[in-house]
């Protein structure tokens, strides 16, 4: 290692949890295979230099006031933040599913904002066998902006992400929404002003997107970040969604330019690792955390 990226990962280390170039490192336990409760999570979090960790919306959105307040103390007694909560409702079926989900929603969104959580993110499946794309398209467009506006009137942002593996937008009859170009135009239909695009550097390199992609948007434009790696010896086209690797582990994705993008826009919020590997699936619990965490690391020293 030479003088230069000694110095580099000495400034990350010794800064902890602090925030890398604006940006959150988010520790994801669903991402890693991590079976965590919610405390265990803030403390894996802590523990291993996080500054952010998942929101369970539907643990939250069950305590009491006083157990709330206890839950909070130990998140501040932690120095950990919220990244996001999931989204509940399923847009994806037929008109009575979206319809329930849309009904519980409100006390869900509730829930999610008393505890400070301030951001829920879902993702477009980019395929479809029974909607063509101008019909799927019109589909999500309306009810995308339905959530959106519960969610805004909360105060809190909406944040989607497109999905680009050719292993899946051709598994279907009817290819839909798998670029960032399509989930820009998308958003734009929703017409919502709290909407913005889960930007995953996997998708981003299966879609053919460029780092000028990225510094044609705003930070505002933007709700979170995933960051992954490509396995080594698979053809692009043939490589599966489920089957990727941590931050910088091969170099097939280009860390570097991606990262830079992101903070030459100015991008400040969280950042995780969410490979869906087996090998980091199978590892312990405070194994996997750290793991991610030094990928992460790793990848913001290369950029």
């Amino acid at each position: 290692m030479d003088r230069r990226a000694f110095l580099a990962m000495a400034a990350l280390a010794a800064a902890g949890r602090a925030v890398v170039r604006g940006m959150q490192l988010h520790l994801s336990c669903g991402a890693l295979g991590i079976a965590a409760s919610q405390r265990q999570a803030i403390d894996l979090a802590s523990k291993h230099g996080f500054d952010a960790v998942d929101a369970d919306g539907k643990f939250l959105g069950s305590l009491s006031d006083g157990e709330l307040s206890d839950l909070l103390g130990f998140v501040k007694s932690k120095s950990v933040a919220w990244a996001m909560a999931g989204l509940p409702v399923d847009f994806r079926r037929d008109e009575a599913a979206f319809a329930t989900g849309m009904a519980a929603f409100p006390a869900y969104v509730r829930g999610v904002q008393r505890a400070g959580v301030r951001m829920v993110t879902t993702y477009v499946l980019p395929m479809s066998n029974g909607y063509t794309y101008l019909a799927n398209f019109k589909l999500h467009t309306t009810r995308l902006r339905e959530v959106a506006r519960v969610l805004n009137d909360a105060g809190m942002r909406l944040g989607v992400e497109y999905v680009a593996p050719k292993t899946l937008w051709a598994a279907q009859r009817y290819p839909f929404v798998h670029t960032m170009a399509e989930m820009r135009e998308l958003l734009g239909e929703v017409n919502q002003p709290n909407t913005g695009i889960v930007l995953d550097s996997w998708h981003w390199y299966h879609a053919g997107d460029q780092p000028s992609d990225i510094q044609a948007l705003r930070a505002a434009d933007l709700v979170s970040v995933d960051l992954n790696d490509a396995p080594t010896g698979v053809a692009k086209d043939q490589m599966v969604d489920g089957k990727r690797e941590l931050p910088a582990a091969t170099g097939v994705i280009d860390v570097k330019s991606f990262l830079g993008a992101l903070q030459k826009i100015g991008f400040q919020g969280p950042v995780r690792a969410e490979p869906f590997n087996d090998a980091v699936r199978h590892m312990a619990a405070d194994d996997a955390a750290e793991a991610a965490h030094s990928a992460l690391t790793k990848a913001f020293a290369a950029g």
